[in-house]
């Protein structure tokens, strides 16, 4: 026979396979269309009673969706790659996404809430009306929105340490984004960061998984609120787990140095310092959690049944559901389909996809058919959605509300207060700090004084985040210094570049720190300032008696060679939009109450500080954990 076969012409084996190709995909798009195509439910369907509890709505609805059905509420999509609207309600497609840019074409609060609600409306023509879920990462207010009120980046609010504070944020982002109607926020990041070279340090509250665990169930909190009928906003507590212990130089991506890369798989760290955190958020309520893109070992998270089955959701008692990283699943390696039927198997319940929704619930049904995925394992996945949904009120009420609360003039005190409190002094020998009225000259100069862009960081707008001022409504840490300063006189140039020198100011301060970024992008060998920097630092000594250093960065940097030549110092990470909030400490307005959420190394050669405190080669870090000087 295969010798027989052998002789048939390449090209006609090739028109046949091709043949068999198309009849195989259109029996399965058929198949897909034809379950649609059920009648809809009574209007009184028990799903669409409130009266009822989630668990009877969800389990009626259960019974009456086909397994088409289900995949598709499996599956969250980059909201570029819908193509097609109606592709929303035919596919029952679960959840949507705003990814790396992913903005409308009338990119405005009225833009966003018309966009989201636009697909949720679709999602609404179905045959059983299940509301769609979309979903943004609003990791520091709803940053993707220009004159949204951008609070500190996590590492700010961890230098703050009040858990009160953090869950007020978490309230003040949350209702901005139910205002766009938003109701999915892919956060709060309970990562542990040892290494300043990651990208992604900034998105961490903490090296400490105590300290995290406190603010992330803080977060959660304030997110999804607490004694109430609905849910404000689903939280997302991610990256399960690890993130921040990636070994340098072993990332997966190339691209890359250490994001995407390779967790140790030690099991007394699991234990005792990547779980706790997790239990806290979960025992606060949290619905949702994400699972990283960094390998545990030498497994990807994604495709771990011990992680996510046993530990996650055995040990952990998660009764939510859990939700792939962009792209995560199909990391794995076999093809798309393997890489579904391993994800799913392993526990993985809604797939960021987050492209081909087609190719993933033909490949998904088939793999039920087939008997590679079991259709309980499928039923389980959809109820843990569905019963995010319901916890939600997606089936019960508007989503949109007043679009006045972005970008309030209550959230943006809330924001310049947190800013305010997340000001760490690090040096302070010749008591520059606070200035006083006695001082009446102030130069100013450095990359990030007027420079809204870099004091916000990434994830604002933009992904990597934009440079420049940009965002409406926002604050320059500049702008804050000139409000607060009074009749002191101000003068400013980005370079320091002053003209009249025979005048020497009593004060300068120099705004230096990181241009924007995000992950991956932003690994670095050596976080430090630059040397455009260092130099707009030494021509404001020659022009002023005393300078004080303020770095804007989303990690600590390596400045031990330069620490010595300042007179004053102060970290204030990534601000966010109100700028005035720095002034306030630094003319004392406010208290120095911040502390070191992670240990200020010397050095890259004491990377990583494990999250008990201990540098790699056992020295001494500049600046210990929760150092902090007060005025």
């Amino acid at each position: 026979m295969w010798s027989f076969l052998r002789k048939i012409p390449t090209p006609l084996v090739f028109s046949i396979g091709m043949v068999v190709f198309l009849v195989y995909g259109w029996f399965l798009y058929s198949s897909i269309m034809s379950s649609l195509d059920l009648p809809p439910p009574p209007s009184d369907a028990p799903y669409r009673n409130s009266a009822l509890s989630v668990d009877e709505r969800v389990e009626d609805l259960l019974s009456r969706m086909s397994l088409e059905e289900k995949v598709g509420q499996m599956a969250l999509v980059e909201k570029n790659s819908i193509k097609n609207l109606a592709d929303v309600s035919e596919f029952g497609i679960g959840g949507i996404l705003s990814g790396a840019g992913g903005k409308p074409e009338n990119n405005t609060p009225e833009g966003w809430r018309d966009m989201a609600n636009g697909f949720v409306k679709e999602s609404k023509r179905s045959r059983l009306g299940i509301p769609v879920l979309y979903g943004v990462d609003a990791n520091h207010g709803h940053g993707n929105v220009p004159g949204a009120t951008i609070f500190p980046h996590s590492i700010g609010l961890g230098a703050t340490g009040n858990v009160a504070l953090v869950e007020a944020v978490a309230k003040a982002t949350g209702a901005e984004l139910r205002s766009t109607g938003i109701l999915w926020n892919y956060a709060p990041s309970l990562d542990l960061p040892e290494d300043i070279r990651w990208g992604r340090t900034y998105e961490a509250f903490s090296s400490d998984p105590a300290l995290t665990g406190q603010l992330g169930a803080a977060f959660v909190r304030g997110l999804q609120g607490k004694d109430q009928k609905h849910l404000g906003i689903l939280a997302t507590p991610k990256h399960f787990i690890g993130l921040g212990s990636m070994e340098w130089d072993k990332s997966m991506n190339n691209n890359f140095r250490i994001d995407q890369g390779v967790t140790p798989d030690s099991e007394r760290n699991l234990r005792d310092v990547y779980l706790p955190p997790f239990s806290e958020v979960i025992e606060e309520g949290a619905l949702s959690v994400m699972v990283g893109l960094n390998t545990w070992g030498d497994t990807k998270i994604s495709g771990s049944s011990f992680l996510i089955n046993d530990v996650l959701k055995g040990e952990l008692n998660f009764k939510g559901f859990v939700v792939s990283d962009w792209y995560g699943v199909y990391e794995l390696p076999g093809g798309h389909y393997q890489a579904a039927v391993t994800g799913i198997n392993a526990g993985v319940d809604m797939v960021m996809l987050p492209f081909n929704y087609r190719e993933f619930v033909e490949n998904v049904v088939s793999a039920v058919r087939r008997g590679d995925i079991s259709e309980e394992r499928i039923d389980d996945a959809v109820r843990r959605i569905l019963s995010a949904k319901f916890a939600l009120g997606l089936f019960d009420r508007a989503t949109a509300a007043d679009l006045s609360v972005v970008g309030s003039e209550s959230h943006r005190a809330l924001a310049r207060e947190a800013v305010a409190q997340s000001v760490v002094l690090l040096k302070n020998e010749r008591g520059t700090l606070p200035l006083t009225k006695e001082v009446r000259h102030i130069r100013v100069a450095g990359s990030a004084a007027d420079n809204i862009g870099m004091q916000s960081g990434g994830w604002t707008v933009e992904w990597q985040g934009i440079d420049g001022n940009w965002l409406p409504g926002a604050t320059s840490i500049l702008q804050g210094i000139r409000d607060v300063a009074g009749d002191i006189e101000i003068e400013f140039d980005k370079d320091g570049n002053f003209n009249d020198v025979s005048r020497v100011a009593e004060v300068g301060i120099a705004v230096v720190g990181e241009a924007p970024y995000a992950e991956g992008w932003g690994d670095n060998p050596s976080p430090s300032l630059s040397d455009e920097d260092l130099a707009i630092i030494k021509r404001l000594q020659e022009t002023s008696n005393q300078v004080v250093v303020v770095i804007v960065s989303g990690r600590p940097l390596l400045i031990t060679e330069h620490i010595e030549e300042w007179d004053a110092l102060v970290a204030v990470w990534l601000p966010g939009s109100e700028g005035a909030g720095v002034a306030d400490v630094l003319f004392g307005r406010k208290p120095t109450t911040g502390t070191l959420p992670l240990a200020w190394p010397a050095n890259a050669q004491q990377l990583p500080i494990a999250s008990d405190g201990v540098t790699k080669d056992g020295s001494s870090p500049l600046f210990p954990r929760y150092f902090g000087l007060k005025i």
